[in-house]
């Protein structure tokens, strides 16, 4: 295993995930704390303000997110035009955000918003979070939780928070309920893993006689499970949190801070929802790696009846722009049912973006920024964009009416907490050196997959590796 070499890089990967958020690296945003300061001290305090008293200052947001790219640069234009203010918009490219955060914040100009994912990228960050919590934008929180506590401050506001599972296609599925021999009579008997199994078993068995009977052009039951740099992560990150989820639950420990040793207690069940993966689905094994497939274009096309993903897919989805067949009302969100405790297991809820803002900042780009932010999540634009352009479900208590979330997926997620189900945590948020971890355990799992490892090489590189990391992350 690597030891302390690059030492300053190691830091910089130390919380950096793959996420998720979720639809680009859906994971935490870290990196080097060593950028140079680009103007005065950390000792700033939070101010805020409206878009009519922003000031002379300027703001620089570093997004995290790609599918959010255009939305974010035209309300950025559309507040320039108001305010005078200029706002400029750089979005790192997918899986790139660590290393894209540690190079432009070594500039003179650097981002005064950036993104971090977790107590881990706020412990790497520390020197350069502004406190909020006198900000608009950690007042209007309507769940104070979802916020980054670290060193006596406020050092991340949630801007979202995000639900992942199954996503399937529901006209599909319903239309194979009614097929004579079908495995289940409704989608509501889809409760557990077993069913979910015959029903993407026979699925996957029928293909052409489904696409007969429907009219459709189904190529398998599941989407393609890509173990390529632009789709592993879904794998390494969110189906792995389900076996560290429910160990840390056994063990009593913090189900986000997790722990420094793991059995892998889980993994028999991890390696059964991935057998479905993929012997569920039309794309070859040996191939998974490739980056020749896409799952979205799969379930966008209705070649797939399920794509294990997050909710921040339904605004990709659903866009016309991008040419898919499904529409809203063809689209739902099943939990990815574990074998566990799934009579009372509900979606993966939970965020990995926090907006941070630049304490070295100068203080009247930090006065703009703090304004900008404020403005986003209170004026008609802001919400609107945040809503119901970029599709994501905001937690501040100005997001009522037309500004609450028509997102389908979040609204599955709400109506399976409502009915009394349990929203599994986002236990991979605690994974040590999550580049490095994520790589050894695709690496293993695509041996496997193809034929050319066994599933113990999995487990070590889930388990010893784990450990190894942990100790490497958190060594003096």
């Amino acid at each position: 295993m690597k030891k302390k070499l690059v030492s300053v890089l190691l830091v910089a990967a130390m919380a950096a995930t793959m996420l998720a958020g979720c639809g680009d690296d859906a994971g935490t945003s870290s990196g080097s704390g060593s950028g140079s300061s680009n103007g005065s001290g950390s000792g700033a305090e939070a101010g805020g303000g409206s878009a009519s008293n922003a000031g002379s200052g300027s703001v620089y947001l570093l997004n995290f997110k790609p599918e959010t790219d255009g939305a974010w640069k035209d309300l950025a234009s559309t507040y320039t035009s108001q305010t005078g203010v200029e706002v400029t918009v750089l979005t790192a490219a997918d899986g790139q955000y660590s290393t894209t955060l540690q190079s432009e914040m070594a500039k003179s100009e650097a981002p005064t918003i950036f993104t971090i994912g977790n107590t881990t990228a706020a412990q790497t960050w520390n020197d350069y979070t502004l406190d909020l919590a006198d900000s608009a934008l950690y007042s209007h929180l309507t769940d104070k939780s979802l916020a980054i506590t670290y060193d006596g401050k406020i050092a991340g506001v949630a801007n979202c928070y995000e639900c992942y599972g199954i996503i399937y296609n529901k006209t599909i599925l319903e239309g194979y309920c009614g097929m004579e021999g079908a495995v289940i009579s409704s989608v509501d008997e889809i409760n557990s893993f077993d069913t979910l199994k015959a029903v993407a078993d026979d699925i996957n068995s029928r293909v052409d006689e489904i696409n007969e009977a429907l009219g459709t052009d189904l190529m398998g039951a599941f989407a393609s499970a890509g173990l390529d740099d632009g789709s592993s992560w879904r794998f390494s990150g969110h189906l792995a949190n389900m076996p560290l989820y429910y160990e840390f639950k056994d063990d009593g420990c913090d189900l986000i801070a997790g722990e420094a040793e793991i059995d892998g207690t889980y993994l028999d069940q991890f390696k059964a929802v991935w057998d479905m993966y993929v012997s569920d689905s039309a794309a070859d094994p040996k191939t998974l790696n490739s980056g020749a497939l896409n799952a979205e274009t799969e379930l966008g096309m209705g070649e797939a009846v399920f794509y294990q993903n997050g909710d921040w897919e339904f605004s990709a989805l659903t866009n016309p722009e991008n040419g898919f067949v499904v529409t809203a009302d063809d689209l739902g969100m099943l939990p990815i049912y574990f074998g566990v405790d799934d009579a009372n297991q509900g979606l993966c809820v939970g965020t990995e973006n926090y907006w941070a803002v630049n304490s070295k900042a100068p203080q009247e780009n930090i006065d703009a920024t703090l304004a900008f932010l404020e403005w986003v999540i209170t004026s008609d634009e802001g919400r609107d964009a945040i809503t119901n352009q970029m599709g994501l479900t905001a937690p501040f208590d100005t997001f009522t009416g037309d500004y609450e979330t028509s997102n389908v997926f979040a609204q599955d997620s709400n109506k399976l907490m409502s009915n009394g189900k349990t929203a599994v945590a986002w236990s991979f948020n605690a994974t040590p050196n999550v580049d490095d971890w994520r790589a050894d355990v695709v690496s293993a799992l695509t041996a496997y997959t193809d034929g050319s490892g066994s599933w113990d090489d999995v487990v070590k590189a889930f388990v010893e590796g784990w450990a190894d990391q942990w100790a490497l992350a958190h060594e003096e």
